[in-house]
């Protein structure tokens, strides 16, 4: 937590400097990430970290772990290219008729790139400009969506942020366009493969160790057999310890830890980094906690959550008109008077950060219902 700037927020670092520090922050909801960031700086409010996205171009929106749209930061795209463009790749989840050849995907994907280096494009013109390249089998709506197909090509989007040429670029009113961050960047020379993988593994001990290579495979979505040859590989670099009666790994030498666990509350949004990658879930997501603050199969940041002394503790959500934003708070178990007073200051940083009036409503959670 202290890592993370969940102590106490940063009177130092930036956006950059926290999105580095966390290894990303989730931003398929834009306006969580916002808030994810801008929470961990002194003082911060969401405009800063607007301006660090499309102003001055210190992080970019892009595909990032998981295969799910994430901000990091443009000093560390070497390092993200690396070691996305080396890592073993899960099978296709699409049938034999849907997928491309591996050349078809280096077309489609050199198509991307080239289509992107001097525009936004939305979907439709960026389908346009591949099929346009390629060929018309690119556009073949064979793709299951939400409502409808998809062409061909769109299944190569992630493969492509991942070899640096597709971020994404300000919305055009509501719909989303896409750009190539060469737009932004002199040059992006990504690390060499094994250099980035074990840097990858170094920045994730320093902000979410003690972990096992199972708990890196997850968060990357990578195979768990390959995160833990590479965790062998790197003896000497990362050391085993004992946690908790499981054996985890940290940075050589980074064995030190306060003295007391940190105690306080905290409000954080959907996807937070904290909650999502921080592992023991059985920890982090104590007795009902697991039923309400993660989904079914178990995936975490679906709910924003109440953080008491570190561990998650329930779950809250917002609703804003104007200025005006109501935030309503479902503790599993009934506050003490201290933690209700820093409930009240939370619920102020929260509205400061993005911009509104808040106004606090406790209430109680029904454990099993996942509104």
């Amino acid at each position: 937590m202290d890592r993370g700037s969940l102590v106490s927020p940063s009177g130092r670092e930036g956006p950059a400097g926290i999105v580095s520090t966390l290894c990303g922050a989730h931003a398929q909801i834009l306006s969580a990430a916002e808030l994810s960031v801008a929470l961990r700086i002194e003082g911060a409010t969401r405009a800063e970290v607007r301006a660090a996205l499309w102003d001055r171009r210190e992080l970019v929106k892009m595909y990032g772990p998981r295969g799910t749209v994430h901000l990091l930061t443009t000093a560390d795209l070497p390092l993200w290219i690396g070691a996305f463009s080396s890592i073993p790749q899960s099978p296709s989840p699409f049938p034999k008729d849907v997928q491309m050849t591996e050349d078809q995907t280096e077309q489609v994907v050199a198509a991307i790139g080239k289509s992107l280096l001097s525009a936004e494009l939305t979907v439709d013109e960026l389908t346009d400009a591949v099929v346009a390249a390629t060929g018309p089998w690119a556009g073949d709506l064979v793709m299951e969506a939400f409502q409808g197909k998809w062409p061909r090509w769109r299944q190569a989007m992630t493969l492509a942020a991942h070899r640096g040429v597709l971020c994404f670029a300000p919305n055009r009113g509501r719909k989303v366009t896409y750009t190539n961050p060469l737009r932004y960047l002199s040059d992006v020379t990504p690390l060499d493969g094994p250099t980035a993988q074990r840097r990858l593994v170094q920045r994730y001990l320093h902000a979410y160790g003690p972990a096992t290579p199972q708990n890196f495979a997850q968060w990357l979505n990578a195979p768990r057999g390959w995160a833990s040859g590479l965790f062998r590989a790197m003896e000497g670099d990362i050391e085993q310890v004992d946690f908790e009666g499981t054996p985890a790994w940290v940075n050589a030498g980074d064995t030190a830890a306060p003295a007391e666990p940190h105690r306080g509350v905290r409000l954080l949004p959907y996807f937070d980094a904290y909650v999502v990658a921080a592992q023991p879930r059985g920890l982090l997501y104590p007795g009902q906690a697991s039923v309400r603050a993660l989904t079914p199969s178990g995936q975490a940041g679906n709910y924003p959550v109440l953080l008491v002394d570190g561990t998650v503790a329930g779950v809250w959500h917002q609703r804003r008109s104007g200025k005006r934003i109501q935030v309503t708070v479902e503790p599993l178990a009934p506050l003490s008077g201290a933690h209700l007073a820093e409930l009240d200051e939370q619920v102020e940083r929260v509205g400061a950060v993005l911009e509104g009036k808040p106004e606090l409503t406790v209430g109680t959670v029904t454990v099993g219902a996942h509104a």
